[in-house]
């Protein structure tokens, strides 16, 4: 069954032009792991593209290592990452809220 990961502009393309092709994900219902098959969606739900985990890694902000931050969109600061977490989330996070971290490969653009 392909497992919906729907992303906030500009992040789409960053992702259709290889610059981003890791996530974080703070609550994971969907029970994400290695070798799920991905529809790649806008936030409205329209998807963009597909793609497979290659990897998944769990731990808190505050542990995340430069290997996680490779892919990843940059934040300016520590504090702006949270912020940012925190709005698509809706929930205060904080440096020792649990992130997963999703390295994925995209198999083809739509």
């Amino acid at each position: 069954m392909i497992k919906i990961l729907k992303f906030a502009e500009p992040l789409p393309k960053l992702v259709l032009t290889g610059k981003k092709d890791t996530t974080w994900r703070i609550s994971d219902e969907k029970e994400l792991s290695v070798n799920d098959e991905l529809s790649l969606c806008y936030n409205h739900g329209e998807e963009f593209a597909k793609a497979i985990i290659l990897w998944i890694k769990e731990t808190i902000f505050e542990n995340l290592t430069e290997e996680d931050y490779v892919g990843h969109e940059k934040f300016l600061s520590k504090e702006e990452m949270l912020k940012t977490y925190s709005k698509y989330y809706n929930i205060p996070v904080s440096p020792k809220t649990r992130v997963k971290v999703i390295k994925f490969k995209l198999v083809n653009n739509l």
